[in-house]
């Protein structure tokens, strides 16, 4: 079996598991529920029983990206909820916060490997298409 048809099934098997895992809802989460090593996460909303990926990111501690940055996180450090802010999905970064606690749910996947955690992020996005964190090209030179 060539080397890259086994990358792909070993994605697709990590994507597998990722969508199997159990997903937290942020309406109660403490940072030390989750795990400081680095892995991929998705975080997902749930609306009308129809559950929508929002955001697939990578960090090196997902307590420190899930907890601090992206719920309690500054419009520099709150990617999510900046673009949320910026698309009128919501006014403020308040109600983004809000939107988070009450709606959104997040799953990972625990990845030590930096490479490892870029490649899963990029496939988990492509196949996802999550409705955030796909960001236009800079200006060509």
């Amino acid at each position: 079996m060539p080397k890259h048809t086994e990358r792909i099934q070993s994605l697709q098997t990590k994507l597998d598991s990722l969508l199997a895992a159990n997903a937290v809802p942020y309406l109660h989460l403490t940072e030390s529920q989750l795990p400081k090593e680095g892995g991929v996460y998705l975080i997902s909303a749930k609306a009308n029983d129809v559950i929508t990926p929002y955001y697939v990111g990578r960090a090196s501690s997902l307590a420190r990206r899930l907890y601090t940055n992206h719920l309690m996180g500054n419009r520099s450090t709150a990617r999510l909820k900046k673009y949320m802010v910026e698309s009128g999905e919501v006014a403020t970064m308040l109600e983004a916060k809000e939107f988070l606690r009450n709606h959104c749910s997040i799953q990972w996947l625990l990845e030590s490997e930096y490479r490892n955690r870029g490649a899963l992020e990029g496939f988990f996005t492509s196949v996802l298409f999550p409705k955030y964190g796909i960001a236009p090209e800079g200006r060509d030179i």
